[in-house]
């Protein structure tokens, strides 16, 4: 099979990326033969002989949005003139012109368009630029999944906002993304090693401690209802991993009285050892398709308090977490944090059942699921196309809601 696979990045360090990454060496192990079309390739891939790394070169473009303007344009014209070459295309929503075959959907921004709509209340020149760039891709993506044969959903969460704008339900497979059950892996069970963790990044000993991972520049990732409810839960420390340039949780969190307690640590690359310090995570995003730092958690041994508007809250069982039903629930959000800063056991016994859960969920089960449906989407063409077969042999079942990976 000849697979062409069209995203910004194909690499670890970056969630698309990192999919797309082990899609990638799952074709390999395969013996496919691959083409990227990327601007950034893990160095491995690039030694491969069976990948052929397509330059699409971004660089010198000032805005994110000019960035993705002239990718389009560059890997559009490349697919034009070599589309016969190659058997399946994967695509990342809207990331080009040309039609893909199977379009793996990580955000849909027409459900972040309505949401930001209903709750910005002034715009300045920011978020003006946020609403253009939201509204363009709203409608590009729209073209772009009409076009494929399959859209995979990366969680439930994304199927029901792919119906909302008219996608299909027989078109759609739900593959949820996977997890390094390696890289994040359970801390010591005993206190000294999580004290002497805690040390690395001056966090305080002896007290119930929480993470929140994520851009916290955005009101999306909801950091504002986390610091509220924390006002109330004295007893409870929070760390916070995430770029503070241009946040303003630095000072909302000081404006609220616990500058003791809240401790900014910076956009880290070190989050799989931060999480053996910490007692579990804190993340009610206001709109997550997915959210790695959830999973990432639970195969940390983390209990998760999240919200229904999270994607990765599929995998939250209660026996695992907590999952509320309204991320802006201030008081049950201040509950979920009580119950777990107060009760060390319980800590632990949901720790055990999150990593449990993740455990079904490996980076290597996620890419198995893509080949078998690209090779299943081959398969299909070989098999429609051959003389001796009725026409009625030539439709495909394409379940809603099947999820290989799990």
């Amino acid at each position: 099979m000849k697979l062409c696979i069209v995203t910004h990045k194909i690499q670890k360090g970056d969630g698309q990326g990192r999919v797309n990454y082990e899609v990638a060496q799952e074709a390999i192990r395969r013996g496919h033969h691959l083409t990227l079309l990327a601007s950034q390739v893990a160095l491995e891939l690039q030694e491969s002989h069976q990948v052929n790394w397509v330059t699409i070169s971004v660089k010198g473009w000032p805005t994110e949005f000019l960035r993705n303007m002239i990718f389009a344009i560059k890997s559009t014209s490349w697919l034009r003139k070599h589309r016969h070459e190659l058997d399946i295309i994967k695509v990342n929503g809207a990331i080009t012109n040309a039609p893909g075959d199977v379009n793996a959907v990580h955000f849909v921004h027409s459900s972040w368009l309505k949401f930001i709509s209903q709750t910005t209340k002034t715009f300045n020149v920011y978020d003006f630029y946020q609403w253009l760039y939201t509204t363009l891709n709203a409608h590009w993506e729209k073209k772009a999944f009409r076009a494929a044969q399959v859209v995979v959903a990366v969680s439930h969460k994304v199927v029901q906002d792919l119906l909302a704008i008219g996608v299909p339900p027989e078109s759609i497979r739900v593959i949820l993304n996977g997890v390094d059950l390696q890289e994040f892996s359970p801390g010591a069970s005993d206190s000294f090693g999580a004290l002497r963790k805690r040390q690395k990044w001056q966090l305080p000993e002896n007290v119930p401690l929480a993470l929140f991972a994520g851009d916290i520049r955005l009101t999306r990732k909801n950091l504002d209802t986390v610091l509220q409810a924390l006002v109330q839960v004295p007893d409870l420390h929070l760390a916070v991993a995430g770029n503070t340039e241009g946040s303003p949780y630095v000072q909302l969190a000081a404006s609220l009285g616990l500058h003791e307690r809240v401790h900014f640590l910076g956009l880290r690359s070190d989050v799989p050892e931060l999480m053996k310090a910490v007692d579990f995570l804190v993340f009610p995003s206001r709109y997550e398709p997915f959210g790695l730092v959830v999973i990432e958690a639970m195969a940390a041994g983390l209990p998760v308090i999240t919200a229904i508007s999270t994607g990765a809250a599929d995998l939250v069982t209660p026996e695992s977490g907590i999952v509320l039903p309204d991320s802006d629930d201030t008081e049950a959000l201040t509950q979920a944090l009580q119950l777990l800063a107060s009760d060390r056991l319980l800590r632990q016994k949901m720790g055990q059942a999150a990593r449990l859960v993740a455990e079904q969920h490996s980076w290597t089960k996620m890419a198995q699921t893509y080949l078998d449906l690209f090779e299943e989407l081959i398969q299909h063409e070989e098999h429609s196309s051959h003389p001796n077969l009725s026409s009625s042999s030539g439709s495909i079942t394409l379940p809603f809601g099947a999820t290989g990976a799990n």
